[in-house]
């Protein structure tokens, strides 16, 4: 059954003001719910609401261990809500059931981290360099603007809605338009837990609409924004206009480096799960795979016998290891650059095309796909394509393969395989990515900041001080002296 959903809009529930749309399952095209997109007058209504809830005692004057209890019981709300939250995303976007539980267990442990840090967060006594006293403090910035993409909803939310409700922000969300559940379940379990009214506002709806109203609002002050690199372009020159400060979280194409003494069982399940989990729908998904000549030919052999067991199907079955893409609109996305790929020469060992069967016939399923034989200068090792496809690209120069690696625009993540910590180091100290796994690929912890550099953004998120990001630094000098200041004698 279609369900009609309402947003939390300026301390109410209620239709946003645009038109009526509907979202639909990826595994079979079925309407899963009809709601209404926001418009910009929505956003002038939510940041004004939100601008004035800040300033209330309810949330202004709040302590920050009363903050803090607040994030630790939507924590709560979310785990008691755990297995419901995780089939509503496996809805949303077609993410296969496991992966969405732990999604849905990250933005718990999210909130839980930022509470804990939000309670401990201390300012500073500076060294005085006179006879006075000095302070730095960090103040809240006001209203921010938190933009979030369709592939990990609930949990690029909580990275969001997190911290910057620790520093003591209001926040309006502008979800992914095609995926907006995550963020409205979110803002009913926030409100539950005492976040007053007005704090949280969730807008659905395009980015160019309310992405757009959203980011050159006046009283916005920051915004963070997680996807793709053109649009995140594009919020920073607006933003650039503000003075304002943005994260831009945006896209990668990552490398990963077999060396010749890796531990091929462990390099074939790692360089699998970085570019096929998620149906490849990952900005940080390892498409590009540099393996060393010595073991190119075991290592791909190992790899393609890995490709054809993955198991590709219906998302509600715990066994499912690939779930459809997005829509089709994103699958015709990736079969245009498979055929770029193949103009460009390049040989095709797996994958390649959509499922065979009637139970993928209704989905936008698509193949794991792996080529070999393109350059890395070809556009298909060089531009984002977001989808199941991976290159395999031999190397055995080491100042080689660093520069390849290096060349591109992007600057995410990157993953090395190797028994040796000296190579180790020294490969990844050399590669230019704001991530680096060894011998692991596509783990996380909120504990430690995340980010990319050129094309693939700036800022952080996460981390103790991922809080700090939503504040303003003010400093304090207190007069300690007995006579006026000497000037004016």
């Amino acid at each position: 059954m279609t369900e009609q959903l309402q947003t939390l809009i300026a301390g109410r529930w209620r239709d946003a003001s645009g038109p009526q749309y509907a979202t639909e399952y990826p595994h079979d095209g079925s309407t899963v719910a009809t709601l209404h997109a926001a418009t910009a007058a929505d956003v002038d209504e939510a940041v004004q609401a939100a601008e004035q809830a800040r300033r209330q005692r309810s949330w202004a004057g709040l302590k920050r261990h009363e903050r803090a209890a607040i994030l630790h019981r939507i924590a709560a709300g979310i785990r008691s809500r755990g297995e419901e939250l995780a089939q509503l995303q496996r809805l949303d976007n077609g993410k296969p059931v496991n992966e969405t539980r732990a999604l849905v267990a990250s933005a718990a442990g999210t909130f839980q981290f930022f509470a804990a840090a939000c309670e401990t967060w201390e300012d500073q006594l500076t060294p005085a360099r006179g006879d006075y006293l000095t302070m730095s403090v960090h103040e809240p910035l006001g209203v921010v603007g938190a933009i979030t993409p369709w592939n990990s909803p609930i949990a690029s939310e909580a990275q969001k809605i997190a911290p910057a409700l620790a520093a003591g922000c209001a926040v309006v969300m502008k979800p992914a338009e095609i995926t907006p559940r995550m963020a409205i379940e979110l803002a009913r379990i926030a409100q539950d837990a005492g976040v007053p009214d007005g704090i949280l506002s969730v807008l659905p709806g395009k980015g160019s609409i309310v992405g757009d109203a959203l980011v050159k609002q006046p009283l916005v002050r920051r915004i963070a924004f997680t996807g793709g690199t053109t649009v995140g372009l594009g919020i920073a020159r607006l933003a650039a206009d503000k003075l304002m400060p943005t994260s831009l979280e945006l896209g990668g194409k990552s490398p990963t480096i077999v060396c010749a003494d890796a531990d091929l069982d462990h390099a074939v399940k790692g360089v699998l799960y970085g570019i096929f989990s998620s149906s490849g729908e990952s900005c940080i998904a390892g498409s590009r795979a540099f393996v060393h000549a010595s073991v190119y030919d075991a290592f791909k052999a190992r790899l393609l016998q890995a490709v054809q067991a993955l198991r590709v199907g219906d998302p509600a079955l715990e066994s499912t290891q690939m779930g459809p893409l997005v829509n089709q609109g994103h699958r015709a996305s990736v079969e245009r650059y498979v055929g770029l790929g193949l103009e460009e020469g390049g040989k095709l060992l797996a994958g390649g095309r959509r499922p065979d069967g009637a139970a993928y016939g209704r989905g936008s399923y698509y193949l794991p796909t792996v080529f070999e034989g393109l350059p890395n200068g070809a556009r298909m090792c060089q531009e984002e394509i977001f989808g199941p496809v991976l290159a395999l690209l031999p190397w055995t120069d080491e100042a080689d393969l660093l520069a390849q690696c290096n060349d591109s625009v992007f600057g995410l993540a990157s993953g090395i395989w190797t028994r040796d910590y000296k190579t180790a180091w020294r490969i990844g100290s050399a590669l230019q990515t704001g991530t680096v796994w060894i011998n692991t690929y596509k783990l996380f912890s909120v504990s430690t900041p995340f980010g990319g550099v050129k094309q693939s953004g700036t800022g952080r998120e996460k981390g103790r001080l991922g809080i700090l990001e939503y504040t303003a630094q003010k400093s304090f000098y207190w007069g300690l002296n007995d006579a006026p200041l000497p000037w004016a004698d």
